[in-house]
């Protein structure tokens, strides 16, 4: 095909985004919508870029030496910088062919070469839905005369190669040779006021309200920061809210090219850019073209006397999406992300399996599960009964909920219903405990022992059952597994369990509160509680380190391991097979669990054992033999003292030996019961291991017949769409590479505890006046005071933790539970007072504090801190 250089921008739109690049695209779909101006113009387009790259072949061995370098490596910044000098510099040396000039210069005479113009970079990776790479390339303004606009094309090409361009897109995953620069040449629009707007909150990210930022001249004083911007606030046709900034400066056109920065007069400085109605009208207009592209715009727009133009539109990449409801109700969502400890993105193989076992119905967006809880705040006993409960596990959602509340048109009153009993991460719901004397019902602790056995059997019979089961009839088997798992987790029985030790675990704490003044108190009770298969699976870790400790090959051998096939070659050391035999009985109990284990398309330990090895070798450097056993010892001696000395306190108190006897049977209960809280999610997982295998068996059998290139592609499918592959031997491929796409976007969105159906994150806080000023506030949620070096740690396989450091992370999951032994307290930005890490740093005995927003950022690696697990907060140390 021959290649065209320049083409109008009438001739393209969206469809055009490889040759024109994003911007003369989305440029070119706006000149086509009615009642939208847009400055007339045209586009060089990529083809004329690769040509003046292939008139300079040293550029591939500098990309070459580009695409190694890691922006993140000590020193990378430098060489990033002096690679792309090097390279935009040879580019810019290129000079245009006669026949590429003259295709230009004929444009231009066309729409008049003495007028002035703005040339504009508009590469093929920009403006995209899930990465806007705005400000990444350069833009030049009025540009006089044709041999300057061909001077500031060549820039333009080279700009695909700034340094923070450079960076954006390995960050984002994007191959510098994929990237094309096509660049825009529009007539230059002298503008009396211009600026920016988003048609959703860019903060919030409220899809009913609109923000106008607009300041006097040309919009580079505001793109660059030269000024702070008005800003209008626009719902429903009306301003909502206003800031009138003071204007001092402002950038215009020159006379023979070029612009400058000028003062605005005082008189105007603090007057209103925009009226009302204009901004008003402005947003009326930015409707309109989010409407045409289908999402929320970040619109660039300049004011004249030929009224309002348009000189850019793209999508804004930072929202969080909407669940889809099929309706134009208002809804409250709460994420389950946030009770299940992983906030990551989830494919589209694992939200649909959780969506179909979970007990409550849940709602996908941005990868993420979220539940409609607005029912239940509509009917005020409800509300109530959900606000104490979530209140209890995370204040964070609970102040959210109460600011949407608190707006009393956004949900409707409702007659109280029937709770469902369910909580949004799948959990139970439950009354609060009791007051004064009185305690919650007793439980018999013998049904512990019969849930378990219980739960083995039913999970033994899903492995015999479903080896036989291929093709269309293990989905239909599945299904009718899916029925059997909501069953097991649904007993009442099961119910009753849970829900016997949390009730007393909030007993004692509120009691020995009233009585003693003793914050919780039932951290201490809880120690080394029996029956905890979490907290077993650290200490068992223990004893897996213990047999490996005695042979320094086998460890020399481990700290070389890369390779998940590493126990096949264990035996060939010293002590090698007695080590690889434990570490695969650990495996035959725990190999199911992995990070992230609500995903059933995670990597589990048994995949993926090389997960283990940074832990192991931290155990046998930093434990003793017997440690294991020690520590559980010392936790229950610790949990007796505890309980004699609560008893005797209370019986010196008026109504003492009541209050004594009434305490009693609650840490009793404690005991027998709140270790059971972990055994449901390691039932849930271990079938969802089962159900793993099955799955990655028939994928296999699709790869060998040709359906999908690799057995993974089908964790981009729902169950349902996984199904219809098998039974119909076809299957989408551009619908894998789109969920491939949007997976990775979404792994740079921060999914909210609250969301609307307007779109809005709502972002609670904690209303406490009891923090010393810089500290870092958060849940308390196990007691005690350490201070230690912050160990900041994203990936449990990156973990080099030494005795007494503080483990600092997004959230933990019970797959993190073996690097508790080895801690001495835990700060995470995800949790809740019932969730693993905090029921685990109970067990044992670890200072934590969960729900720190931003931890991870706010505290830095190797920083000394203060945790103050009683109080919940953290004290950043000099």
């Amino acid at each position: 095909m021959c290649e065209r250089y320049v083409l109008d921008l009438r001739e393209v739109d969206e469809e055009h985004v490889a040759v024109v690049g994003g911007k003369g695209a989305h440029l070119g779909a706006l000149s086509r919508i009615e009642g939208v101006r847009v400055p007339a113009g045209f586009c060089v387009t990529t083809d004329a870029f690769q040509r003046i790259v292939a008139e300079a072949p040293s550029l591939d061995g500098l990309l070459d030496q580009l695409s190694g370098l890691d922006p993140d490596a000590p020193g990378a910044a430098e060489a990033i910088r002096t690679l792309s000098a090097e390279i935009r510099e040879v580019i810019e040396k290129v000079a245009v062919p006669d026949d590429l000039a003259a295709e230009i210069t004929a444009a231009l005479s066309r729409a008049g070469d003495e007028a002035a113009y703005a040339v504009r970079s508009s590469a093929t990776a920009e403006d995209q839905p899930t990465a806007s790479f705005a400000g990444q390339q350069d833009t030049y303004l009025n540009v006089v005369g044709p041999a300057a606009i061909l001077r500031h094309i060549s820039r333009c090409w080279a700009s695909v190669f700034t340094e923070r361009a450079v960076i954006y897109r390995r960050r984002n995953g994007i191959d510098h040779r994929t990237v094309h620069m096509a660049v825009v040449v529009q007539r230059m629009v002298f503008a009396e006021v211009s600026g920016i707007l988003f048609t959703a909150d860019p903060v919030t990210g409220n899809r009913g309200l609109a923000t106008v930022d607009a300041g006097f001249g040309l919009g580079e004083a505001l793109v660059s920061g030269l000024v702070n911007p008005d800003v209008f606030k626009v719902r429903d046709d009306r301003v909502v809210e206003r800031t009138i900034a003071a204007k001092q400066r402002a950038v215009h056109a020159l006379a023979g090219g070029g612009t400058r920065e000028v003062t605005v007069d005082t008189r105007q400085q603090e007057q209103p850019a925009l009226s009302d109605d204009l901004a008003v009208e402005l947003v009326r207009l930015g409707r309109r073209i989010e409407a045409h592209f289908g999402r929320p715009q970040d619109i660039e727009w300049c004011l004249s006397d030929e009224g309002f133009q348009i000189v850019q539109s793209r999508p804004i990449t930072t929202l969080f999406p909407i669940p889809e409801t099929g309706d134009q109700d208002n809804h409250v969502y709460v994420s389950v992300g946030h009770q299940q400890m992983m906030t990551d993105p989830m494919k589209a193989l694992g939200y649909s399996m959780w969506q179909l076992t979970a007990m409550v119905a849940m709602h996908e967006a941005g990868g993420r599960l979220f539940v409609d809880v607005t029912q239940r705040l509509a009917s005020p006993d409800n509300r109530t009964a959900l606000l104490d409960l979530l209140g209890r596990g995370d204040p964070l959602i609970r102040d959210a909920l109460e600011t949407v509340i608190d707006r009393a048109d956004f949900i409707p009153a409702l007659p109280d219903a029937e709770p469902d009993g369910t909580l949004p991460g799948g959990g139970i719901a439950a009354s609060a405990a009791g007051d004064d004397v009185s305690t919650p019902e007793v439980a018999d602790p013998a049904i512990v022992a019969e849930l378990i056995e219980r739960s083995e059997t039913s999970v033994a019979a899903l492995r015999r059952d479903i080896r036989a089961k291929t093709g269309p009839e293990l989905f239909a088997f599945l299904s009718e597994a899916f029925e059997e798992h909501k069953r097991v987790l649904s007993d009442p029985l099961n119910f009753r369990a849970i829900m016997a030790g949390m009730e007393a675990t909030w007993w004692i704490n509120d009691k020995l509160l009233e009585w003693l003044g003793e914050k919780n108190a039932a951290d201490t009770l809880t120690l080394s509680a029996p029956d905890n298969i979490t907290s077993e699976m650290g200490l068992e870790l223990l004893d897996v380190a213990d047999v490996i400790r005695p042979h320094p090959e086998v460890v020399a051998y481990l700290r070389e391991v890369e390779d998940d096939d590493f126990l096949d070659g264990l035996t060939k050391v010293a002590g090698g097979a007695e080590a690889r035999e434990a570490i695969e009985a650990y495996l035959n109990r725990y190999g199911m669990r992995c990070v992230g284990e609500i995903d059933i398309t995670r990597p589990r330990w048994s995949e993926r054992p090389t997960t283990l090895v940074p832990v192991l070798l931290d155990n046998v450097r930093n434990f003793a033999p017997g440690a294991a056993e020690l520590r559980f010892e010392q936790g229950r001696q610790k949990a007796l003292a505890k309980e004699e000395d609560v008893l005797s306190r209370l019986r010196a108190l008026p109504d003492g030996e009541r209050k004594a006897d009434a305490a009693k049977r609650m840490i009793d209960q404690v005991r027998a019961f709140v270790g059971y809280r972990e055994y449901p999610k390691y039932s849930i997982v271990c079938r969802y291991f089962v159900y793993k295998q099955a799955l990655l068996a028939e994928a296999e059998r699709l790869v060998r017949a040709g359906v999908v290139r690799e057995a993974q592609d089908v964790f981009h499918l729902t169950f349902q769409e996984f199904h219809d592959a098998v039974r119909t031997r076809q299957v989408d491929d551009s619908l894998i590479e789109r969920r491939k796409e949007a997976f990775r976007s979404y792994g740079a969105l921060t999914p909210p505890r609250v969301l609307t159906s307007e779109g809005e994150a709502v972002t609670g806080a904690y209303r406490r006046d009891d923090v010393p000023d810089g500290a870092l506030t958060g849940l308390p949620v196990s007691a005690g005071t350490v201070e230690g070096r912050a160990r900041v740690v994203l990936d449990m396989a990156d973990a080099d933790l030494e005795a007494g450091d503080i483990l600092v992370t997004p959230f933990t999951d019970p797959s993190w539970t073996p690097l508790f032994v080895g801690i001495a307290g835990l700060v995470t930005e995800v949790g809740g007072l019932m969730t693993h890490g905090a029921v685990i740093a109970r067990e044992y005995g670890l200072p934590a504090i969960v729900g720190v927003e931003q931890a991870t950022r706010l505290i830095r690696d190797g920083q000394r801190i203060r945790v103050h697990g009683t109080d919940g907060y953290v004290e950043i140390l000099s």
